[in-house]
């Protein structure tokens, strides 16, 4: 939303305004100074008062850093971070670059010419402030825009396995699977090998919902996915307890079915911890 807004802006042109500045000229612009001509006057340069037309204004500068903060954060995908450098690259052509704080992004004034840049500073001190978002209300207006929670949970519990498996296993995310090949695939959650044989342990599959049991699709899924992979091992994760938790062997079929929690209302660490334990209990991979 950010960066694209940026790049409709620069299609249209930055805003720029007058600025008034003093300088020591070899030719004359704007207002001569004629008290420092007759007391200096061997002096080949003259000083002149006048204003410039110009970008390079706090309205662009906070754009420019904030691109510059995020450019530099290493959160963005390899897509946001070529769209990233693109805005910034308009801008860096345009402004000095310079630090802003979050609190420089509200009470501005805006106008007939600069109103689109209100949305985008209330963006830039979003994303100054390093805070993520809130369901509570707040005192400041925000542009609206949506979460997509199942994704955010699905990486959030990855991104804690990754930190906290044990050394003989790794985790993959998002892994492709041909169903026909170069026309047809789907891609699995999370893929839990076993880093000496590279055989699949784990398919594990994240569920942002508040269910009384899975759905027979869920289960469906991922069962398929264990069983593509020659794994025995399927696991289903919620953030929330299950009015039936299922841990099962499928009928005719290899694969142990278990629905887990990796709960979001309690402490993260002891929530992941008790997660991992109950994933790994019974196998010889603690």
């Amino acid at each position: 939303i950010f960066t694209q807004k940026i790049l409709d802006r620069a299609r249209k042109g930055f805003y720029r305004t007058y600025l008034s500045k003093t300088d020591n000229l070899t030719y004359i612009r704007g207002r001569i100074d004629m008290p420092q001509v007759v007391q200096k006057p061997w002096d080949v340069k003259l000083k002149c008062d006048y204003q410039e037309h110009t970008g390079d204004i706090p309205d662009n500068q906070i754009l420019a850093w904030t691109l510059f903060v995020i450019g530099r954060s290493g959160f963005c995908s390899e897509q946001v971070a070529l769209t990233v450098r693109k805005a910034f690259h308009f801008l860096q052509s345009l402004v000095n670059l310079q630090p802003f704080k979050s609190s420089d992004c509200v009470g501005r004034k805006y106008h007939r010419l600069n109103e689109d840049y209100q949305p985008l500073h209330a963006l830039c001190r979003f994303f100054l402030d390093n805070i993520g978002a809130s369901h509570q209300p707040g005192d400041r207006s925000m542009l609206p825009f949506l979460v997509d929670m199942a994704r955010l949970y699905e990486k959030f519990v990855a991104e804690w396995l990754k930190f906290n498996l044990p050394s003989n296993l790794r985790i993959k995310e998002q892994e492709k699977v041909d169903i026909i090949e170069s026309q047809i695939y789907c891609r699995i959650d999370l893929v839990i090998y076993e880093v000496k044989t590279g055989k699949v342990v784990y398919i594990l599959d994240t569920k942002y919902k508040l269910d009384d049991k899975p759905s027979t699709i869920d289960i469906n899924q991922v069962v398929a996915y264990a069983t593509y992979k020659n794994c025995y091992s399927a696991v289903l994760v919620y953030p929330q307890k299950l009015i039936h938790p299922i841990n099962q062997f499928v009928l005719k079929s290899k694969v142990c079915l278990r629905t887990l929690i990796f709960s979001l209302d309690e402490s993260l660490e002891k929530a992941g911890q008790k997660f991992l334990d109950e994933l790994l209990e019974f196998s010889d991979y603690k």
